[in-house]
C-alpha cells in the first residue's frame, strides 16, 4: 500500500521520466544479454571456442567506463536528457550492425563500441530519475529502476526462445535495434532534470576539472568503484554463464533453459523492488549486507540442487538477493555523489567496477575447464559457487566499512 501511495504521489512528468529511464536500462540490458544466450552458436559460426567468444562480454564490460565518462561529462555540461537520447540511438545502431558482422574481429569491435553506449546509459538514466523523484520515493524507485536490468534479461530470454529457433543468432541482434524507438517517447514526454536546470539557472554549474575531481573526490570514487567491482562479480558471476551451465552441465534444451531463466529474471525483479523499498526504512548498507548474507547461504540450492524444481527455486531466491542488493545501488551512488558531478560520478563508479569485473565470464569459463565434473566435462557449477562465495564476503566487508548518506536532499 505504501508503494502504491508513493507511485500515485508522482506528477505526470515524474512518471514519464521514470518510465523512460527504466525502459532505457531495460533495453540496454536486453541488448547485452542476447549475447549470453548464443555463445555456443556464435563460437560455431566463427570457428571459435566458447571461452574465446566470452571475450566479447569482457570487452563490452571493459569499454563501459569510457562511455560512462563521455556521456556523464555531456550530462553534467548539457543536461541529462539530450545525451541520453544520443546514447540510446548509438547503442541501438551498433546492436543492429552486430547482426551483420562478417567475421569474429568485426564482431568484437562492434561489441566494444556497444560497451561505450551501454556504459553511458545507466549513469544518465539513474541521475535523471533520482533527481526528478521526491526524496521519500527514492528507495522504492531505485529498486524498480535497477530491475530494468532484470527485465532486460527476461526479454532476452523471450527473444531467444521465439527468434533464435527461426532466425538464428543474427536475428536476435536485429531485434536488439528496437530501443532506438524509445527516443521518440523521451523527446515528446520527458523534461530535463529539475536539479540540473536549477543549478544552471543559479550559475552553480562548474566546468568539469579532472584534476580537481580526483583531488576532492578521488578516495570516494575508488571506494565506490571497489564496491561496484564486487557487485558486478556478483551479478555477472551468477548470470552470464548460467544459460551455458543449464545447457552444457544440466542438459536442458532451448525451451527449458528459457523457462528457467525467465523464473530467474522474475526473482531479480521481485528482489530489487522489495529490498530497494526496504532500504528507505532500513538504510542502504544494511540492506546490501543482509542480501549478501542470504545469497551466500543460498549457493547450494542455487547451483547444486539435484532436482529441477529445487534448482528453479534456488535460482529464483538467489537472484532475489543478488538483485535485491543491486536495487539499492542507483539511489546509494546518487546520494554519495558530489552534487556538481552527479551526471558523471555514479555511472563512472559503476562502470569502473564493470571494467574490473570484465573478465568474470571468461575467467569462470576458463576455470570450469580446470574443475571438471565426474564425466570429464567443464564444471560450471563448482566454479560459479566458489567465485560467488568469495564475492559475497567482499560485498559484506565493503558495505560495512563504507559511507552512507541515506535520505540526502538534492
Amino acid at each position: 500500500m505504501e508503494a502504491l501511495r508513493l507511485f500515485r504521489s508522482l506528477s505526470r512528468a515524474q512518471r514519464n521520466t521514470f518510465i523512460a529511464c527504466f525502459l532505457g536500462w531495460t533495453l540496454d540490458a536486453l541488448d547485452f544479454f542476447l549475447l549470453t544466450f548464443v555463445l555456443g552458436p556464435i563460437a560455431h559460426n566463427f570457428g571459435r571456442t566458447i571461452e574465446q567468444v566470452t571475450f566479447a562480454i569482457t570487452i563490452t564490460l571493459m569499454m563501459r567506463p569510457l562511455g560512462a565518462f563521455i556521456f556523464g561529462w555531456l550530462g553534467d555540461r548539457f543536461g541529462r536528457r539530450i545525451p541520453l537520447m544520443i546514447d540510446i540511438v548509438f547503442y541501438s545502431i551498433i546492436e543492429l550492425l552486430t547482426a551483420f558482422a562478417p567475421n569474429f574481429a568485426t564482431f568484437l569491435l562492434l561489441r566494444a563500441l556497444f560497451g561505450i553506449g551501454m556504459g553511458g546509459e545507466w549513469g544518465l538514466g539513474a541521475s535523471l530519475a533520482m533527481e526528478s523523484l521526491p526524496t521519500p520515493a527514492r528507495g522504492l524507485f531505485s529498486g524498480i529502476l535497477q530491475q530494468g536490468y532484470a527485465f532486460g534479461y527476461l526479454l532476452a530470454a523471450l527473444v531467444y526462445w521465439i527468434v533464435f529457433p527461426i532466425f538464428g543468432w543474427r536475428g536476435l541482434f536485429i531485434v536488439g535495434a528496437l530501443p532506438a524507438l524509445l527516443v521518440i517517447y523521451i523527446r515528446a514526454h520527458v523534461p530535463e532534470s529539475p536539479v540540473w536546470e536549477r543549478n544552471r539557472a543559479s550559475g552553480r554549474r562548474m566546468k568539469f576539472d579532472l584534476r580537481r575531481f580526483a583531488k576532492e573526490h578521488g578516495a570516494l570514487l575508488i571506494y565506490a568503484a571497489l564496491l561496484m567491482t564486487a557487485f558486478n562479480y556478483m551479478s555477472h558471476g551468477t548470470q552470464d554463464l548460467y544459460s551455458t551451465f543449464l545447457e552444457k552441465q544440466r542438459g536442458f534444451g532451448v525451451s527449458a533453459t528459457s523457462t528457467i531463466t525467465i523464473v530467474y529474471a522474475i526473482g531479480m525483479i521481485c528482489g530489487g523492488t522489495v529490498i530497494g523499498f526496504l532500504s528507505q526504512r532500513w538504510g542502504r548498507r544494511r540492506c546490501i549486507i543482509l542480501s549478501a548474507i542470504c545469497g551466500m547461504l543460498l549457493i547450494p540450492a542455487w547451483i547444486f540442487s539435484p532436482g529441477t524444481p529445487l534448482l528453479i527455486a534456488g535460482g529464483f531466491f538467489m537472484q532475489f538477493m543478488v538483485q535485491g542488493a543491486w536495487g539499492v545501488v542507483p539511489v546509494h551512488l546518487n546520494e554519495l555523489s558530489p552534487a556538481e558531478f552527479r551526471g558523471t560520478f555514479p555511472g563512472l563508479a559503476y562502470q569502473l567496477g564493470n571494467f574490473a569485473a570484465a573478465y568474470a565470464a571468461q575467467q569462470q569459463a576458463s576455470l570450469a575447464y580446470h574443475f571438471r565434473d565426474a564425466n570429464g566435462n567443464p564444471n560450471y557449477a563448482l566454479t560459479m559457487a566458489l567465485v560467488e562465495c568469495f564475492v559475497f564476503l567482499a560485498i559484506i566487508l565493503l558495505a560495512a566499512i563504507g559511507p552512507e548518506k541515506h535520505g540526502r536532499e538534492f
